[in-house]
């Protein structure tokens, strides 16, 4: 069974920086590699999750329009972890941040969320 847990975030002023991480493990070669994709979502109160940055094993990135150019998304296969590292972070930026691995033809897993506080 995959499961992922997720770390970091908390609360920071505007323009300061975080970085989340999240360990995967019950991957099927026991790798991140092995999922199609991995990335990160945020939900805001009041609004849908949506996505704020996607990556594949062959390395192609996806960005939303908010973050492009202040967040980036990373992997190190040897701990079987992604990371998101926010910069030059706004208080819009505020919201639980969710990661997710998806595989296969319609398997998803989702880690248990982290707040994500930025104060003007």
């Amino acid at each position: 069974q995959v499961q992922l847990v997720e770390s970091g975030g908390g609360l920071v002023q505007a323009g300061g920086s975080l970085r989340l991480a999240c360990a995967a493990s019950g991957a099927a070669s026991g790798s991140i590699f092995s999922f199609d994709v991995m990335g990160w979502y945020r939900q805001a109160p009041g609004k849908q999750r949506e996505l704020v940055a996607s990556s594949t094993p062959g390395g192609m990135t996806i960005y939303s329009d908010s973050v492009q150019g202040r967040f980036t998304i990373s992997g190190d296969n040897r701990k079987n972890t992604v990371y998101l590292q926010m910069n030059s972070l706004k208080p819009e930026d505020t919201a639980v941040y969710y990661c997710n691995a998806h595989w296969g033809s319609d398997y998803n897993a989702w880690g248990q969320g982290r707040q994500v506080t930025v104060s003007s």
